[in-house]
């Protein structure tokens, strides 16, 4: 087995073409990081659109691809990625598999006593949007967001580097940590985030029947807010299952928090209203 080669221009597999993989694809083409890029989708209509926008320069199966490239990205929903890393591995010599899942250490455990487990690098891009689909990917991704690494020390030294290297030329920050810590973290900064939009939209939803009520009085802070219940369910009921103890957790907490703020007003607690208000706001020394 040869390790990569560092100075080479690789060919890459994207398996997945959504949002994450085109956009990545896009991406590594903008900085000349790779040489082919080969696209891999369950959808035949999303390889068919990828191709046509330029995002990919071929179609072909998983074990084509697999075959013909030196690093594959995986870029898959999360239960996709369950069954098909191990697979991946099966097949691989020198080549350096990444992924790109929002959940890890379900994803670790599987492949934990694989033969090749050294080639694979879990990682997760803290980026995103609330579309979906070969059409979402963008151009510029990435930039000045956080890439988290994770087990790095089960990764080869050589499939490791080219993945640091990966991250830095488009500009993400490298954290690393194991996964166990990466899915508590995920729960409270970005889990939660959709699944109070998700409940959010629903309770609009249901109380207001007019939908032109709606679009005249929503404001930019609502729109915000809202703006995460657009994502796709395929993609986070997996997220939602594959890390259920984390978010159950973080449910727990935040119901806690609005039960605080709901016996405010049942008792005209003005006073401890402020404090609550008072204390969120020290966010601002973390998000500006």
């Amino acid at each position: 087995m040869e390790p990569l080669n560092m100075t080479s221009v690789p060919d890459i597999a994207v398996i997945g073409l959504g949002l994450i993989g085109g956009s990545l694809a896009i991406r590594l083409r903008e900085k000349g990081l790779v040489g082919r890029i080969i696209g891999v989708d369950a959808s035949e209509s999303h390889a068919q659109m990828a191709l046509e926008r330029g995002l990919v320069d071929c179609i072909a199966s998983m074990d084509d691809a697999i075959a013909q490239t030196d690093v594959i990205i995986l870029a898959t929903p999360v239960d996709v990625l369950r069954s098909s890393l191990p697979i991946v591995l099966d097949q691989v010599d020198h080549q350096v598999v990444i992924d790109l899942g929002s959940t890890k250490a379900d994803l670790t455990a599987i492949v934990a006593g694989h033969p090749r487990r050294g080639r694979y690098v879990a990682t997760h891009p803290m980026w995103g949007t609330e579309y979906s689909g070969p059409t979402a990917a963008v151009s510029g991704a990435f930039e000045g967001k956080t890439v988290i690494m994770c087990d790095v020390t089960d990764s080869d030294p050589d499939a490791l580097e080219w993945t640091r290297r990966m991250y830095d030329a488009i500009g993400m920050r490298i954290s690393e940590m194991d996964a166990e810590a990466h899915d508590i973290h995920a729960a409270y900064v970005s889990h939660i985030s959709h699944i109070t939009s998700f409940a959010l939209a629903n309770t609009v939803l249901e109380k207001e029947r007019e939908d032109e009520a709606i679009f005249g009085m929503a404001s930019a802070g609502f729109e915000s807010t809202v703006r995460l219940a657009k994502s796709n369910a395929d993609m986070w009921v997996p997220i939602f299952r594959q890390n259920r103890e984390n978010v159950l957790d973080v449910i727990n907490e935040h119901i806690a928090q609005l039960r605080k703020f709901k016996s405010c007003l049942e008792k005209e607690n003005w006073e401890y209203l402020h404090e609550l208000i008072r204390d969120a706001n020290r966010i601002r020394r973390i998000i500006k």
